[in-house]
């Protein structure tokens, strides 16, 4: 574990076996607090990381998701089985897919087809007795006066919320400031289907610059050198996204997801010499160009069916 911030230290998920690409974080004091599980492929790892750091299975209070896709709480019910003492907190909109993780599984099972058992795993149900449905502001005690606070921020996931630090201002904001990996440098932003939202993305950077975060640490991968600058970096780059997709359906009536894709990674996607290919590889896996053309055509489609006004 590396400390990222006092109190704040980033562990890799080492999603599906692949280092750099998913970080959870444990958060210190008389009542610790695991922010993000990873996936069910990495509940081993996370587990035995928390365990030599010297967290037993009684010693772990608060485990936290910042949104139910898989690669961030896919080990949740593994990870509560292993900490019993530990209560789940996730956002109220996604409370009831722990609980019954069914149609989540078989959505994913749909996109990822046989990839998904390798790469994510499934997902261990949580039992709804030990589980916290939070609403936007609601506050996990850790202990020695410092609390966790809930931001309410959709977007990339209706069923979004960061977490902030606020003794150290560290602001632990999943995905929806987007993704930036190790040996590329890039940042790229996560629009998926089926929730991506412009309008409701750029309200949540928005307000996550109003907090004025001493720290912005990003699940994919770590910490960013200026909090400011990339949350106006990743707004510009939603709406160039968006704008690129949006100008290339306008152009064929008949225009698909391939055709966006391509004009998507044509725009924003070119490899560099100085970007580690392996990097750039698990980049893809991770969050591609064709997810995430999807999301935003489905957004587009959505928009342009909603009545004026």
């Amino acid at each position: 574990m590396d400390e990222i911030a006092p109190g704040i230290l980033q562990l890799d998920t080492l999603l599906g076996g692949m280092d750099q690409l998913t970080a959870g974080f444990l958060v210190v004091g008389p009542q610790p607090a695991l922010v993000e599980t990873g996936s069910q492929t990495s509940a081993a790892t996370v587990r035995d990381a928390l365990v030599e750091r010297g967290i037993g299975a009684s010693d772990l209070r608060w485990i936290i998701v910042t949104h139910i896709h898989l690669d961030h709480a896919g080990a949740g019910g593994d990870l509560a089985a292993a900490f019993p003492s530990a209560t789940v907190v996730v956002h109220e909109k996604g409370a009831r897919h722990l609980v019954d993780p069914t149609r989540l599984i078989d959505s994913a099972a749909r996109v990822y087809g046989p990839l998904l058992d390798g790469l994510y795993g499934r997902m261990r149900p949580v039992p709804e007795g030990r589980l916290i449905a939070a609403g936007d502001g609601y506050r996990v005690d850790v202990g020695g006066g410092r609390s966790l606070v809930m931001v309410d921020s959709p977007g990339h996931a209706k069923h979004h919320h960061a977490v902030l630090d606020e003794h150290t201002g560290t602001l632990l904001v999943g995905d929806a400031v987007g993704v930036q990996l190790p040996g590329v440098g890039e940042l790229r932003p996560a629009t998926p289907p089926p929730d991506f939202d412009l309008e409701q993305a750029t309200a949540s950077l928005r307000r996550f610059s109003a907090l004025r975060p001493e720290r912005l640490v990003l699940t994919h991968y770590g910490p960013v050198p200026d909090a400011q600058t990339t949350l106006t970096e990743a707004e510009e780059m939603l709406h160039r996204w968006v704008d690129v997709a949006e100008r290339t359906m306008a152009q064929a009536a008949d225009a698909g997801v391939d055709d966006v894709t391509a004009a998507l990674a044509d725009a924003f996607a070119k490899p560099r010499q100085d970007m580690d290919p392996a990097a750039l590889k698990k980049f893809e896996v991770l969050n591609g160009v064709h997810s995430n053309a999807t999301g935003i055509m489905r957004y587009l489609s959505r928009r342009q069916a909603a009545p004026a006004g």
